[in-house]
């Protein structure tokens, strides 16, 4: 059996193309795992990695190699993983990405309800909108909001986001209230993620560039300045709904609100993906299922 020992070390080494980033993937040092991949090419009399400064890449019998032995670390994976799904006891650490208002007050509270099913499963949620690198960063999965680059990712819709344009009495009471979003042109808004608003007009999508006096990527400073009066804030609905219901902030433009876009889970395509993240994933697609803005 030694002949199997720095298999899993060295495929991660490969995939990540590195060893520090494979030894986070695995939660071991990079001690131990540049110790593994070396004794696994002494056994077998040649060079898999070659290694340099900046970049690990495989040699042309480390490609090979690699080729054979994804299957059987994918094999040994899935067969652990069967063993802990009929135990169904969830271990390790569940990583999480994710940023905004919704991600705040909406998916990390269900992370919280899958965290309680499941007692001996640590969850850590990093609140951060950069683009993250799974295999690097150790993140099992990512909630992002609006259009999605072609990254070559997996993404699964988690939920529909119907936006909503608000603004304080004080700021309307002062400059008017709009009654068509072309003219917004001549009031002050509040720029969250871009300034190119979209609207539904006569069935048609109608994009009006915007501009202010603040501009800010989060939601909750948004709304804060709306409340201040610095002028028309559009974002997703529920960023707003505790504002309005305490007449903080008053809905405009109502018939022309648009659809809006939508969040997701997003995470790295691979065949085998953990269970944790998996089941994780699953529990949060149920949880938004019916939900509503």
């Amino acid at each position: 059996m030694e002949s199997f020992d720095g298999l899993v070390e060295f495929v991660a080494v490969a995939e990540s193309q590195g060893f520090s980033a494979a030894a986070k993937q695995l939660g071991c040092s990079t001690s131990h795992v540049s110790r593994q991949v070396s004794r696994l090419e002494e056994r077998l009399g040649c060079a898999l990695l070659a290694r340099t400064t900046r970049l690990v890449s495989l040699t042309q019998a480390g490609d090979v190699y690699y080729r054979r032995c994804k299957e059987l670390v994918t094999g040994l994976l899935q067969a652990n993983e069967q063993v802990s799904q009929q135990q169904f006891q969830l271990s390790g650490t569940l990583r999480v990405s994710c940023a905004g208002f919704f991600a705040e007050h909406y998916v990390a509270p269900a992370l919280m309800e899958f965290g309680v099913q499941h007692p001996e499963l640590s969850i850590d949620v990093d609140f951060n909108s950069r683009m993250v690198n799974f295999v690097e960063d150790g993140i099992d999965f990512a909630i992002r909001y609006g259009r999605l680059e072609d990254s070559g990712l997996v993404a699964r819709k988690l939920a529909e986001r119907q936006m909503m344009a608000v603004a304080s009495n004080d700021y309307l009471r002062t400059n008017g209230i709009p009654e068509r979003p072309s003219q917004l042109k001549i009031h002050s808004c509040i720029v969250a993620n871009n300034d190119q608003w979209v609207f539904q007009l006569d069935g048609k999508q109608e994009t009006i560039k915007v501009r202010g006096r603040w501009r800010s990527n989060n939601a909750h400073t948004v709304v804060r300045a709306c409340e201040q009066g610095l002028g028309i804030a559009y974002m997703p609905k529920s960023s707003f709904s505790d504002y309005v219901e305490q007449g903080l902030l008053r809905p405009v433009l109502e018939p022309f609100w648009s659809k809006g876009a939508s969040s997701w889970i997003v995470y790295q395509n691979r065949r085998f993906l953990p269970l944790r993240a998996r089941l994780a994933i699953d529990f949060l697609v149920e949880y938004f299922s019916g939900w509503e803005e």
